[in-house]
């Protein structure tokens, strides 16, 4: 099934915001997120999981709301254990834009 795209300052997690490295396509006035886009605690690169191969934004996959991160730069520090900084996955996105999928979803 299609998920919603992920953009700049969408939502993560954490609580960060994306920040991303495309300047030139936009989902509903922001930038698209792609694979490897950091956050605003530092760190937390996205990983594509079902637009590897399939839906791409300046030769990267572009990200979808759940997809995975890294730990981002507060993973670990006191204080802010458990609230999802080792896995500061996608959580908000588009409204009505939507990638992946089946059959073209």
């Amino acid at each position: 099934m299609a998920r919603f795209i992920h953009r700049q300052n969408d939502s993560r997690v954490c609580g960060a915001s994306t920040v991303t490295r495309c300047s030139n396509v936009r989902v509903n006035g922001q930038f698209v997120s792609i694979e490897g886009d950091t956050n605003t605690h530092g760190g937390g690169k996205l990983r594509a999981t079902e637009t590897t191969g399939k839906v791409r934004v300046n030769n990267e996959p572009v990200i979808l709301q759940n997809d995975p991160a890294d730990s981002d730069k507060l993973c670990g520090v006191p204080g802010h254990e458990g609230h999802g900084h080792c896995e500061p996955s996608a959580r908000s996105a588009s409204p009505n834009v939507r990638a992946g999928g089946n059959n073209g979803g």
